[in-house]
């Protein structure tokens, strides 16, 4: 069993309002963990946009969404804050000192002194495809429906669907782990980077990989795990492959997940909170970004951002009720350091 985590904040969300309230809260001397269900920081800017431009980050005419996060991570490095990824939190329980314990899908056990709740949209849970059995061989049997570990498929025979850039990206990256890949997808077109799907063309043609076009993997097939698929072209014909995996890649949907089981104020599955400091129903518990709702939100990162500074703020008078803070600015403190 791993070690209990003890920290200041939980923050639970690790896109971009979650990182920059690492930062405000390392300027407080507060510590933080983050938790999160992908299995990388970032959000929906890594996961599912990070070739996207955003416009509206003040100083920058324009950033891609994925080098935002990589300089949101560079900014909170002096804070050394810890990371449990992709794990979800399951359920929690105030404590009677006014402290917490969480605990994760896989069992994970978090101790904290607050809670951010920046969860965006809410946790991301994939899309599954229409394919009989499919729950049969989730959990270690050989549906994944994303790649945690790439190791974890290492000299294995695995089959890929998908169009966009995380079938295109992992396609590419296991060419060289997996003994054999097999890319599947509906259409003859991609939905990914053009850069991703000339390689994965490239790859096809050398004979490194296998490339499925107008075809959808249609049964699932094993005993006590999955030993094969059936793929099906969009003429009819059938053809049955051995596989050691399944890793169907078909994006992500933002559900409100476990946290609309605990007892928080909600409005059409979106937190409510005091704007004086973004805390919820629930003392000592806070949501910041997309997922909390108030009069006149606005759902951007900018404002985001503006949310993560007072909640810190509001944090570490919760944590340190006796303790008076007075705000300096890093242009006088210098360098921020933990």
């Amino acid at each position: 069993m791993s070690a209990v985590i003890s920290t200041d904040i939980c923050i639970i969300g690790a896109g971009p309002v979650g990182l920059f309230a690492v930062f405000e809260a390392g300027l407080l001397k507060l510590r933080c963990h983050v938790v999160d269900a992908l299995p990388q920081p970032g959000g929906q800017l890594s996961e599912i946009y990070p070739k996207k431009p955003i416009y509206d980050i003040p100083s920058y005419p324009e950033i891609l969404a994925g080098d935002l996060i990589d300089n949101l991570m560079k900014q909170i490095e002096p804070f050394h804050p810890t990371f449990t990824l992709g794990e979800r939190v399951e359920r929690f329980a105030r404590l009677d000192d006014g402290s917490f314990q969480l605990y994760t899908t896989d069992g994970t056990e978090i101790q904290c002194k607050a809670v951010a709740i920046a969860g965006g949209l809410g946790s991301f849970e994939p899309r599954k495809p229409a394919v009989e059995s499919l729950e049969r061989f989730e959990g270690g049997k050989g549906v994944h429906y994303m790649v945690r570990d790439p190791e974890h498929f290492r000299d294995k025979k695995i089959v890929i669907a998908g169009g966009g850039d995380s079938a295109l990206d992992w396609t590419n990256f296991l060419a060289n782990v997996a003994s054999e890949v097999t890319l599947v997808h509906r259409g003859t077109t991609f939905r990914g980077a053009a850069d991703s799907a000339e390689k994965v063309k490239t790859l096809h043609e050398a004979g490194k990989i296998k490339l499925v076009l107008s075809s959808n993997v249609t049964h699932l097939h094993g005993d006590d795990t999955l030993q094969q698929v059936t793929i099906t072209g969009n003429n009819g014909e059938a053809e049955t492959v051995p596989l050691d995996a399944f890793v169907p890649l078909f994006g992500l949907t933002p559900k409100l997940g476990p946290i609309g089981d605990w007892n928080l104020d909600l409005t059409d599955d979106a937190i409510v909170v005091n704007t004086e400091d973004y805390s919820t129903s629930l003392p000592g518990v806070y949501a910041i970004g997309d997922i909390n709702t108030y009069p006149g939100k606005l759902k951007l990162i900018l404002c985001g951002f503006h949310e993560a500074a007072l909640m810190c703020q509001g944090a570490f008078k919760y944590i340190y009720p006796d303790k008076k803070y007075t705000l300096k600015y890093t242009t006088v403190n210098g360098a921020p350091t933990m």
